[in-house]
């Protein structure tokens, strides 16, 4: 399991809490203790009072978290949450980026600002931007013969735990078995594409990647 950072860590291209829609008052007269007693809370909606995927995060510093995601993962800490909520609250007629704006800092506890749909679009689009760049390096480098088959499974061994301790944060219980299971499966599917890319690799320049090239022997 991957160990939480020790140390906040900020990086230049994210800031603490990005998209924020506070404004601050023009005046420093102070509140005024009329307005605040005809003010009234908004209602928080009964399905964000019920949301629980963060709980284990209470109390982390958004610096904190998104260094532990930078040191491991290309996604920020607001992407990440934001990715998870559009899914968790995606209906028939869409993702309600409006209800995770407005009520970001009560879903995710190290969100400390609000955001607008258009900045929860905007990070949701960079989450799938990075996912589909991410996964396009690793795709090649796992068929470009790169690694051996062992290499692979190292390989896959350290992502996949990274991966199963952000599920374990958003709050999934996975059984052993079932973690041996996807271990099992995500091995299998590597390997299928190990063997395939190096079957692509033959046809196309005639030589037989399994057999090496100076003794003739087949190679494991």
């Amino acid at each position: 399991m991957p160990n939480r950072p020790s140390d906040p860590e900020t990086t230049d291209d994210e800031p603490r809490d990005a998209g924020a829609n506070a404004d601050g008052p023009n005046d420093d007269s102070g509140p005024d203790p009329a307005a605040n007693a005809d003010a009234e809370e908004p209602e928080i909606p009964a399905d964000v009072r019920r949301y629980a995927r963060f709980t284990k995060m209470d109390g982390a510093a958004y610096d904190r978290v998104n260094g532990f995601l930078r040191d491991r993962t290309y996604v920020t800490a607001r992407e990440w949450a934001i990715a998870r909520l559009c899914a968790d609250f995606r209906t028939e007629t869409g993702v309600e980026m409006t209800k995770i704006g407005e009520n970001l800092p009560e879903l995710v506890p190290f969100m400390t600002d609000t955001y607008s749909p258009q900045a929860v679009n905007q990070a949701r689009s960079s989450f799938d931007d990075k996912v589909t760049k991410s996964g396009a390096t690793f795709l090649y480098g796992a068929m470009s013969g790169f690694y051996t088959a062992e290499e692979l499974d190292d390989l896959m061994y350290e992502v996949t735990e990274v991966a199963k301790f952000l599920l374990e944060v958003e709050g999934a219980d996975l059984a052993v078995s079932e973690e041996l299971d996807v271990e099992d499966r995500i091995s299998e599917v590597m390997r299928d594409v190990r063997r395939s890319s190096e079957q692509l690799r033959a046809e196309e320049t005639g030589h037989d990647h399994d057999v090496c090239p100076h003794c003739g022997e087949k190679l494991e």
